[in-house]
């Protein structure tokens, strides 16, 4: 093998390191925190708020964390910021009882976790592309190991309660800060001092582009994730599913994706990427119908599968839509917006509601999020009849 060779797997290896341990994580933060509130003795309207109000942070985290990573001098250096954040942040919750202090903890962890998301994404996909390596590889270790967080956060939930999802979280955002360390610094070449900034036909672009449209697609089918993500845990341990059968339900969902991201280019090749949106939205919607009847746990893993067309294909068709439509340069900027609309506004808004339906219906308010999902899944037919105008 070749020096370029084995520098191009060199940096694909310590991405995969790094979404390893951020995913390891993530995979118990996002089913289970919402049982540590609980433990807490947050009610359900308080968890719904304590949930959306990580994501609403991301709104702050997003923009913040892409103006960090296009000015420092090496990219790595907001990634590790952020990891860092992110520790010192789920470190503190270790004392905390009062709800409003536990609220803006969860303000400053969820902005703080989901913020990275954009950046490291940004930041793989340009190696990628630039030292010529896969960005699948590294990305689906990362799905694996939520996984592994989805499984192991679930066992020590079951066993010892709540409070072993943060235990598990802060070892998990410990791995990533040495991780982040491994990263490769990303230097930045100087600009030259003739280069021209952005410019008011980028935005002409963008919204001609139709990615309006998409934004509003992704945000909406995306966000309606928001009581899954909030929720799920709590209602089904409500209908006395055990814990560690929880976190199978959720690791069922990402291998469900992961098999839809490794097969799509076989068997989606013919879909534009408008099209994969719309059927994410048409997953979506059937899959928010049938978990509001609350099946038993035999059908609940079935019904998982359907993670691989309101999460995945919806992922992907956005991806895919915005390298269409957009210059490398806007890549980037284009990530960070859907990254604060789909994980940030629409998502901190279903969320924040899905307390509310939890309480009044019980596993009932998955039905809820069927409505921003169908919307999501017209705004996608609009954008797919748009391109073919």
């Amino acid at each position: 093998m070749s020096l370029p060779a084995r520098l191009s797997r060199s940096r694909q290896a310590r991405f995969a390191l790094f979404y390893g341990a951020m995913y390891i994580g993530f995979g118990a933060y996002l089913p289970y925190m919402p049982v540590w509130f609980e433990g807490r003795g947050l009610s359900a309207e308080q968890i719904g708020m304590a949930a959306a109000a990580g994501m609403i942070g991301r709104l702050i985290a997003a923009p913040l964390g892409a103006i960090w990573a296009d000015r420092a001098a090496r990219r790595r250096d907001a990634i590790l910021g952020f990891t860092l954040l992110t520790l010192a942040a789920f470190l503190a919750h270790i004392p905390a009882t009062d709800p409003d202090a536990i609220l803006l903890l969860a303000f400053l962890a969820g902005a703080s976790v989901t913020g990275i998301i954009p950046l490291i994404d940004a930041f793989a996909m340009g190696q990628a592309r630039t030292k010529h390596f896969e960005f699948g590889p590294p990305r689906a270790v990362g799905s694996a190991t939520f996984v592994v967080g989805n499984l192991g956060g679930g066992a020590l939930v079951s066993a010892f309660g709540g409070e072993a999802a943060l235990v598990w979280i802060i070892a998990g955002c410990a791995l990533a800060v040495l991780a982040a360390l491994l990263l490769p610094p990303g230097r930045r070449m100087p600009e030259s001092a003739g280069r021209p900034g952005p410019k008011a036909r980028d935005l002409r672009l963008v919204l001609g582009a139709g990615l309006p449209l998409a934004f509003a697609a992704s945000a909406l089918i995306q966000g309606a994730h928001g009581f899954y993500y909030a929720f799920s845990a709590v209602a089904w341990r409500g209908q006395g599913i055990p814990a560690a059968a929880v976190g199978a339900l959720w690791s069922t969902g990402v291998i469900a994706e992961i098999v839809f991201l490794t097969f799509v280019g076989r068997f989606f090749r013919g879909w534009s990427p408008a099209g994969l949106i719309a059927l994410g939205g048409t997953v979506s919607v059937l899959r928010w119908c049938l978990l509001a009847l609350a099946p038993p746990l035999a059908l609940l893993f079935p019904l998982q599968i359907l993670h691989a067309g309101s999460f995945a294909a919806t992922y992907l068709g956005f991806l895919r839509y915005a390298s269409a439509a957009v210059p490398g340069r806007l890549a980037a900027t284009v990530q960070v917006i859907n990254s604060a609309l789909s994980g940030g506004i629409v998502l901190a808004l279903a969320t924040l509601a899905s307390g509310y339906a939890y309480a009044a219906f019980g596993a009932g308010g998955f039905a809820v999020m069927a409505l921003p999902a169908a919307a999501g899944a017209l705004c996608a037919v609009a954008l797919l009849q748009r391109r073919a105008t």
